[in-house]
């Protein structure tokens, strides 16, 4: 029996870092015929996927993304004992994801929503990160994407301040975004997931020549 673990943040209305822009026209109950739902929201907002043109200027768009980067078998990375302002490092890795092959999709499992509600500032400014070590790790085992239920660098602090850190801070994005290395960002309820591989799959929106799209993602077994 095939069971399906939907990984994915509901696009919601009032939350503090993405502004959803939601509209509806038509009414069944004044007599219309349709109710018809438009929205507006970053492309980087709730779960989606980098292209390296998010930060690298010239990289390629969401044109020249295969899907067979973002599907396939993922080897799942468990730290889900990973504590609130833990930096991830290589020997994490060591411990939790020499199962990961070259051309497999590494998603990591910490289930920092169980920890900390996505919705709050909370989860941002208190989440475990990587270590670009542990970025370097990665590379080295050629990954098709890195899929992420947390918030993966430590900058994203200083960017909910204001503030804009250079490129070679954003960690993931400069050594694994950088190098063609599909990220996958803002996963939750990977709790469900029991297994050590499943197979994933994380099918952007189809959208010309972008630094990224909103993406849904799923978990399947069996």
């Amino acid at each position: 029996m095939t069971v399906i673990y939907d990984l994915t943040m509901p696009m919601e209305s009032g939350h503090f870092r993405w502004p959803l822009e939601r509209d509806k026209k038509g009414d069944f109950k004044a007599g219309d015929i349709f109710e018809v739902t438009s929205l507006g929201v970053s492309c980087h907002g709730f779960t989606h996927l980098d292209a390296p043109c998010h930060m690298v200027p010239g990289g390629p768009t969401t044109d020249d993304l295969e899907l067979s980067r973002v599907m396939g078998t993922a080897a799942v990375i468990d730290l889900s004992d990973i504590a609130p302002n833990e930096e991830i490092t290589a020997r994490h890795l060591d411990r939790a994801a020499q199962h990961l092959v070259p051309g497999q999709i590494a998603l990591f499992r910490t289930c920092w929503d169980k920890q900390r509600d996505w919705r709050t500032p909370a989860y941002w400014h208190d989440a475990p990160y990587l270590s670009a070590e542990a970025c370097r790790w990665l590379r080295e085992r050629s990954p098709t994407s890195v899929a992420f239920d947390f918030p993966q660098d430590h900058t994203i602090r200083r960017v909910l301040d204001g503030e804009m850190p250079p490129i070679e801070e954003h960690v993931s994005h400069d050594i694994l975004l950088r190098d063609g290395i599909t990220l996958i960002e803002y996963l939750i309820d990977t709790a469900q997931i029991t297994e050590q591989t499943v197979q994933f799959a994380a099918l952007p929106l189809k959208l010309p020549a972008s630094d990224g799209a909103p993406a849904r993602v799923i978990a399947w077994t069996g």
